[in-house]
């Protein structure tokens, strides 16, 4: 077995197509699109390649056929925030050969290592959490846009090379209609009925305010957890602008308190119900096909891709408010075409709002594992603080 450093058009090709080739006979399997993968890896596009580094290998067997893919990556922004300096990895896929996924993961290690990095979170995307993020471990049905995917062995691979727990991450879903506690819906019914507190969907055509009452309830919200960084002006502008093609603006909701924004979710149509079908490819007939199965009423479930309260206004029923809110005057109006939500994934680092998602009537649906490696192995392992 040898490794090939990720270099060029074909090699970079062959990384994307080694997993299609792997994962052809599941019929859980959603091809990600092509260009979603690429996108991480184009210094274009992925702004953490202006200061941070990435590096990515196939690996093939003694006859030259690619058997397993990984990227190892730092983050310069988040990298020495830990107590030990972390790199990442990811992208990784593998047969079931546990010496196979210790060459990749080997190759991870020692350029890390090399770099000054004491540890290694994974499997983890160079970007954002909302995507690529963490191993799945429990529920190994379709994945949702812009989620892993993986075959079941793949946990024994990890931990047998050393990695450890290092949080679990729990995807949550809930019927859209019902399912509310009567003690939360009635704290919920208390928000709703102060005039001081407005719920409403977002505007497309004033977008950029949304964008900036998205970073401000973010940055009051998620800059306290560790690893995740303040929101720039331009960065919300940016996701937001992302957004808009695919977003149903009825499904974007935002918390005010006297016109001052202090919550959001924001959740999109669940795109991999679409995404099926083309192959990874969003050419002009994977267009067409996109068009033709939502008017088929394909998309059935939305997901839920970041939430956040204003630590000042968290426990008081303002996430079940604005839950009741969206369902009384959409879900429940029968103008609907969603039957679930999905949300995006939260760690066992938040206790506090894996309680909100039971309160809202959710109910974990996927496992996915975010591990670590210490190198020195000597030193003592800590998970994830609480939050």
């Amino acid at each position: 077995m040898h490794l090939i450093e990720v270099t060029n058009t074909a090699t970079a090709q062959e990384f994307i197509q080694f997993q299609v080739d792997l994962y052809r006979q599941d019929p859980n399997y959603i091809r990600p699109l092509d260009k979603d993968i690429e996108e991480v890896f184009d210094p274009k596009k992925n702004k953490l390649l202006r200061k941070g580094t990435c590096i990515r290998w196939l690996l093939k067997d003694d006859q030259d056929k690619t058997i397993g893919r990984v990227a190892a990556f730092i983050d310069e922004q988040t990298s020495k925030k830990y107590e030990q300096p972390t790199g990442g990895m990811g992208f990784f896929d593998c047969i079931n050969d546990q010496a196979a996924a210790n060459l990749l993961f080997q190759a991870c290690q020692n350029w890390l290592q090399e770099r000054g990095m004491e540890a290694m979170d994974g499997p983890i995307n160079f970007g954002d959490r909302d995507r690529w993020w963490g191993l799945l471990v429990e529920e190994f049905s379709p994945a949702s846009y812009a989620t892993n995917y993986n075959f079941p062995y793949y946990r024994q691979l990890f931990e047998n090379y050393g990695f450890q727990v290092y949080f679990n991450q729990y995807t949550y879903i809930r019927k859209v209609v019902g399912g509310v506690s009567p003690k939360y819906e009635e704290r919920a019914d208390a928000i709703l009925s102060n005039p001081d507190y407005s719920f409403r969907h977002l505007d497309k055509k004033n977008l950029e305010k949304y964008a900036e009452d998205f970073r401000i309830v973010y940055n009051r919200a998620w800059t306290k957890h560790q690893g995740v960084k303040e929101m720039p002006p331009a960065q919300a502008q940016l996701i937001m602008k992302k957004l808009k093609p695919i977003m149903d603006e009825k499904i974007i909701w935002f918390a005010y308190y006297k016109e001052e924004p202090v919550g959001f979710f924001v959740c999109i149509p669940e795109l991999n119900q679409l995404f099926r079908y083309v192959n990874g490819k969003l050419d002009l007939i994977g267009k067409l096909k996109l068009l033709y199965f939502r008017w088929r009423g394909a998309v059935t479930r939305t997901t839920g891709i970041v939430f956040g309260i204003s630590p000042e206004h968290q426990r008081k029923g303002v996430e079940a408010a604005m839950i009741l809110a969206s369902a009384r005057r959409y879900f429940h109006t029968g103008k609907a075409t969603y039957d679930e939500m999905i949300m995006n994934w939260i760690g066992d680092f938040n206790p506090k709002m894996m309680r909100v998602c039971e309160q809202i009537g959710a109910r974990i649906f996927k496992t996915h594992i975010t591990y670590r490696k210490l190198f020195d192995e000597t030193k003592e392992f800590k998970r994830a603080p609480i939050i």
